[in-house]
């Protein structure tokens, strides 16, 4: 007989023990009656398995995009505990609906523990796009934007928040947001230079071209890994040739990211690449490579021909 969520939350309730994976799908796509008995168990388990329950309940939720545990993840930011809430903050990262903004907004304004301010910040990140697409009403937007800008320019902040507000914000191509992208490029902190790059890539400004091309170089791997992600971001097709360089590297992250510019450049030379990285022994490189050649085929190849990639693989 099937286990309901009433007696996995008795169950819970009697012991710490992590329930089966399957009992845990019960925490999907919770009504309000269900998710306000959640909400009363919740705070009578311990922290730990609090802690290790929501760690878990993303985990599903990345790997199956059926599952839907925004109900106990909006629960969670109210948890006492801060790890509890930060990552309740990641699980919502595809939720849109702007009734969060004034959470997380008040989440990154005003909780005390930084991690928690950093992944609000992170996630605000997608209702400034949604507010540069049209998609989101202005209201909304400001709010969020002003939140954002006064965290990044807070010299009291702790310095990992400013640098993801200042990424959240980067989707903005407005002459504020570019100085402080400019400005966190200069920092004499590395971590700052890296997110200045990432935020570079994020802009879809080819302003940005030379600083993100000179960064391909640098002997900081995480520099040389943004730079490359900018690369394709801002479709700069003079990178390439450097690309290139990085995809035969020893740097699998760096390897792969290459690719994925790659991919998203296009041309000739780029699809080469792309076609002979297919065919190398190491299968997750293969797999990468795969994957950038079907975005190249669908952002500047022929349909047809990706039609007929298509048909080829097994199953199909």
């Amino acid at each position: 007989m099937a286990q309901t969520l009433d007696a996995l939350l008795d169950q819970l309730r009697e012991s710490a023990a992590m329930p089966p994976h399957a009992a845990l799908y019960l925490f999907s796509t919770l009504d309000a009656k269900a998710a306000a008995r959640v909400r009363e168990a919740w705070t009578d388990w311990p922290v730990e398995l609090r802690r290790r329950l929501v760690a878990r309940l993303v985990e599903l939720a990345e790997a199956d995009f059926e599952a839907n545990f925004d109900a106990v993840f909006r629960l969670c930011l109210k948890d006492e505990d801060g790890d509890v809430r930060a990552t309740a903050i990641v699980g919502l990262w595809e939720d849109q609906d702007v009734r969060l903004i004034p959470l997380l907004t008040v989440l990154l304004r005003e909780d005390e523990v930084a991690a928690v301010r950093e992944a609000a910040a992170t996630s605000l990140g997608r209702f400034i796009l949604l507010g540069e697409l049209g998609k989101l009403h202005p209201d909304p937007f400001t709010t969020t934007y002003d939140a954002l800008l006064a965290a990044c320019l807070d010299a009291k902040e702790c310095l990992d928040v400013q640098r993801r507000a200042l990424e959240s914000l980067a989707y903005v191509g407005n002459e504020t947001v570019r100085d402080m992208i400019r400005e966190a490029y200069g920092s004499p902190e590395e971590k700052v230079r890296v997110s200045a790059v990432f935020a570079m890539g994020r802009s879809a400004d080819d302003c940005w071209a030379r600083q993100v091309q000179q960064e391909l170089g640098s002997p900081n791997p995480e520099l040389r890994y943004e730079a490359a992600r900018a690369c394709g971001e801002l479709q700069l097709n003079d990178t390439v040739p450097e690309l290139e360089e990085l995809a035969d590297g020893a740097d699998p992250d760096i390897q792969e990211a290459a690719l994925w510019a790659l991919g998203q450049i296009g041309g000739e030379r780029a699809q080469e690449i792309l076609e002979h990285y297919c065919n190398v022994k190491d299968e997750a490189l293969q797999a990468a490579a795969e994957a950038a050649l079907d975005e190249l085929m669908f952002m500047h190849g022929d349909l047809s021909d990706l039609i007929a990639k298509v048909g080829k693989e097994p199953g199909w």
